[in-house]
């Protein structure tokens, strides 16, 4: 095992970091989002553009500050491993609970209803039932063929690449050259009746949506040459690169079709795809964004059975004995199931950004008390390996601690129901965990007395 992470930490150099950040990153929110931000500012361009900055650099600093824990604990487990490193084992207990029932469930029952949106505006059905009924389909449909073996998933995800990024250039470079360049595309700032406090937060959600996999990027460092130095780059100049994608795309939007009209869209990419091309040509974009999003939605059941698979065998979740197993394929099949039947009840709602805005803002908490985290164990474990450190400490995790403690009390405010509702699922944890811990003493009492 030992032998493999070090040739493992030999393989990455700085170009293969930056492209596998710029990968990990770049997803479906950046197709569908733009409806999400342009209703919040009521068809003013100005803060939605800009919310694609603000996301950007609160997103490079949210990756410089988490990768500092997780280059330190490379023990397999994530987001809840560090936490339980942190804060113990409740609140990494809590961690991977929002993870498993929430976060991952929720964002890709979102994704099964934007792609089957998608389909329905390419196939012309006007029936909104289909789009719960495909929604359901493609989520099992690819729990079906991952449950095959991790080789499927991968393949999945390779084509995937390719074609999220060949419609992302196509309407970049015609929108400039075909699109109306004296768009206004930073005035107004906000439509009428709306003010930037009450927008902002929630286009930042929408924003942070399309920027969502930071989280992944630190474990990087463990098989980086040097990681000390060249991951702060890659995490800066890919984080950059996307965000300018973003903001390129955003750009090229507005010249082919006014804010207002992409409020109205829940397909924005296919609506301006469909003014550049004509109809066929819109078909062609469209279902280069389903292979895209496709891929988005099986990396999530790809890896979303591994976090109650993982609990389960640290017996940490009732019936862990059934969520431990793996099939014959070494896929963790009841954990890939419990997921999907999650994100099958979720997208029951049909509602793509109330599922993405109440993921976000959950697990933008458990975000938020990371950053926290790094500058917490600085003081109370300074010997701690640290094969990378946060630059500037303590001003970005400063940064990226502020950045969350708004996203998570501006959403509190402004979407108060959603909130709420990500809040109860996660303290639904909290008699779990209670009752999981129960058992383990009771189960230690019954070994003690048969030995």
């Amino acid at each position: 095992m030992s032998n493999n992470n070090q040739t493992l930490r030999k393989t990455i150099g700085l170009s293969a970091a930056l492209s596998t950040v710029v990968g990990i990153l770049i997803g479906s929110g950046v197709f569908f989002k733009p409806q999400a931000i342009y209703t919040a500012t009521n068809g003013g361009p100005g803060l939605g553009i800009l919310a694609w900055v603000i996301g950007g650099i609160m997103t490079i600093a949210a990756g410089l500050t988490a990768s500092e824990i997780s280059a330190s604990v490379t023990k397999p487990g994530g987001m809840m491993v560090y936490m339980e490193e942190i804060y113990g084992e409740k609140i990494g207990f809590l961690t991977g609970w929002v993870q498993g029932m929430l976060f991952i469930p929720a964002i890709a029952g979102a994704l099964g209803i934007v792609f089957a949106q998608e389909v329905v505006s390419l196939l012309g059905i006007q029936n909104k039932t289909f789009v719960i009924v495909i929604a359901i389909s493609v989520i099992v449909f690819l729990a079906l063929l991952n449950s095959l073996g991790a080789k499927f998933g991968g393949g999945i995800q390779t084509v995937s690449t390719i074609c999220k990024l060949a419609p992302l250039a196509v309407i970049i470079i015609f929108g400039f050259m075909n699109g109306d360049s004296t768009s206004e595309i930073m005035t107004p700032m906000v439509g009428e009746g709306i003010s930037m406090v009450s927008a902002i937060s929630q286009v930042l959600l929408a924003t942070l949506f399309a920027y969502d996999g930071w989280i992944f990027v630190g474990a990087l460092a463990g098989e980086m040459k040097n990681p000390s130095k060249h991951l702060p780059i890659a995490i800066v100049g890919g984080i950059s690169v996307v965000m300018a994608v973003y903001l390129l795309i955003n750009v090229a939007y507005l010249f082919v079709v006014p804010a207002s009209e992409l409020a109205m869209s829940n397909a924005p990419a296919t609506l301006v795809a469909s003014k550049l091309f004509g109809s066929v040509g819109a078909k062609i974009i469209s279902v280069g964004i389903l292979i895209s999003v496709f891929g988005t939605l099986n990396g999530f059941i790809l890896t979303g059975g591994r976090v109650p698979y993982t609990m389960a065998c640290e017996g940490k979740i009732p019936f862990s004995n059934i969520f431990s197993r793996l099939n014959n394929n070494g896929v963790p099949i009841n954990g890939t199931w419990l997921v999907v039947g999650l994100s099958v009840l979720y997208s029951l709602t049909g509602q793509f950004n109330l599922l993405s805005d109440l993921a976000m803002f959950t697990i933008w908490i458990f975000y938020t008390m990371l950053f926290i985290g790094v500058m917490k164990l600085r003081k109370t474990r300074p010997d701690m390996d640290r094969p990378y450190k946060v630059p500037l400490y303590p001003i970005i995790p400063i940064v990226a601690t502020l950045g969350g403690i708004f996203i998570v009390t501006s959403t509190l405010m402004s979407q108060t129901k959603n909130a709420l509702l990500g809040i109860l699922i996660t303290l639904v944890g909290l008699p779990v965990y209670s009752l999981t811990v129960k058992n383990k003493k009771n189960d230690r009492k019954d070994q003690d007395k048969t030995a």
